[in-house]
């Protein structure tokens, strides 16, 4: 009985540990394309984080607006 106890939580461990690898790298990637992002925004229209950032929090206001 602590074979089968012992197999399975060292399969359980091995799903949940690359599951959160597939995040990690999932994460990682999409932070390095947003800093892509702005940096292009930044060269080709000169256009700064912070005014993209104003946008982001108008958006967010606005939607949260939809449901008051």
């Amino acid at each position: 009985m602590d074979i089968i106890l012992l197999l399975a939580a060292i399969a359980i461990t091995f799903l949940v540990f690359t599951w959160l690898v597939r995040v990690v790298r999932v994460t990682i990637r999409v932070a390095i394309i947003i800093a892509l992002l702005v940096l292009a925004f930044q060269l080709l229209f000169g256009i700064g984080s912070e005014a993209i950032w104003q946008q982001i929090q108008a958006l967010f206001n606005w939607f949260v607006g939809l449901f008051r």
